[in-house]
């Protein structure tokens, strides 16, 4: 009998325990069953794989342009070098963050954008030939910041760098190092778009359980990096002395062409921004993305918090002297005022919106904060 009536009596008592802690200010706990195919679909269709087309057009516009130049080197062929060039890095403004699949098998980075260039290393391998650009000792010596030396930091005035490429006694060199240069950055490029338009994408898109290797976890991982390491730091702390013991100007993006840095960092800033709220690549519309999976989790003042100080960030970018070394120089403080604002939103990423998406950091944070 005893065994019979038991289960009553149990069920009695929890009933009794949870009525007697109705009121109470328990925390309420919302079940996380968003599809997080939604996001990734979002994410990769309306920005990721747009971004990619838009830099690979700009890229294609860039070589030809190179081409013009070095088959005839004029003024009005090197203006519309520079312009093309100056396109292109913007649009890479777009695509530098998303460091998965091939781009990071490939070392796209490194490979596109590593900065301060090492100008020795392009001059040895100008004047030596015989050069691997896909060795690793040489990322430093390509990409952007190698045309952006070879466009703008050569000389002073516009007649003596035509003269390097046409009257030089290894004008052929210069020449060749831009053609390879071009050839480099167009054919990984290439490499990174076809993968995510072939069969990366639908196997990229249909991983979306939440495990350290499951997409969205490593997208939300490289996502921050790229804003804590590839924004904050390198274009605003390294150069502006906040890792070292002096300010160090020289390491600015754009070093050469000198009055664009805050135009690259503003590009970059509004990238991250349109991502994190899943606005379409070059559009107004928006999808799921972190904004959305937020607000699902009720977590809205994260959201509200973080765009807040990406417009704080951005007021105090656009204080900045145009050319970031300048400001550097002459008044560092807004240097590091606006990085100081971009360090804010680290913490609401890198812990407040990690926390509540249950995803684990998966990186080694080596500078302290």
């Amino acid at each position: 009998m005893f065994k019979k009536l038991f289960p009553l009596i149990f069920l009695s008592i929890i009933i009794y325990a949870c009525s007697s802690n109705e009121g109470e200010d328990d925390p309420i706990i919302i079940a996380d069953d968003f599809d997080r195919e939604q996001i990734l679909t979002n994410l990769v269709d309306n920005i990721i794989i747009p971004s990619y087309e838009s830099f690979s057009n700009e890229m294609s516009l860039m070589a030809n342009a190179g081409l013009t130049f070095t088959n005839n080197p004029t003024s009005s062929s090197l203006q519309e070098f520079r312009s093309s060039w100056l396109n292109a890095y913007k649009k890479w403004q777009h695509v530098e963050m998303f460091n998965i699949g091939k781009a990071e098998e490939l070392q796209y980075a490194f490979y596109m954008n590593v900065y301060p260039l090492t100008i020795q290393d392009v001059q040895n391998n100008i004047a030596n030939g015989g050069y691997d650009l896909n060795s690793v000792n040489n990322q430093d010596a390509q990409g952007f910041p190698a045309l952006d030396y070879l466009l703008h930091g050569l000389t002073d005035n516009d007649t003596d760098l035509i003269n390097i490429f046409t009257t030089d006694s290894n004008a052929e060199g210069y020449k060749n190092y831009v053609k390879a240069i071009l050839d480099q950055m167009s054919s990984l490029t290439n490499q990174v778009l076809n993968d995510w338009k072939g069969n990366f994408k639908n196997t990229f898109i249909s991983s979306r359980g939440n495990t350290a290797t499951s997409s969205l976890n490593r997208l939300v991982n490289d996502f921050i990096f790229y804003y804590e390491k590839g924004l904050r730091a390198n274009k605003f702390g390294i150069p502006a002395g906040v890792f070292s013991a002096n300010p160090l100007p020289e390491k600015v993006e754009a070093f050469y062409k000198k009055n664009i840095s805050k135009e690259l960092a503003l590009e970059a800033l509004q990238a991250v921004e349109d991502f994190f709220n899943g606005t379409h690549y070059n559009g107004s519309l928006t999808g799921e993305s972190f904004k959305s999976y937020l607000q699902y989790l009720d977590r809205n003042d994260i959201y509200i918090s973080t765009v807040d100080q990406f417009n704080s960030a951005r007021i105090e970018i656009n204080n900045l002297s145009n050319n970031f070394s300048e400001q550097i120089n002459t008044d560092n403080s807004k240097m590091t005022k606006a990085y100081d604002e971009l360090q804010k939103a680290v913490v609401l990423l890198k812990v407040d919106m990690l926390q509540a998406f249950s995803i684990n950091i998966d990186y080694v944070d080596a500078d302290g904060d």
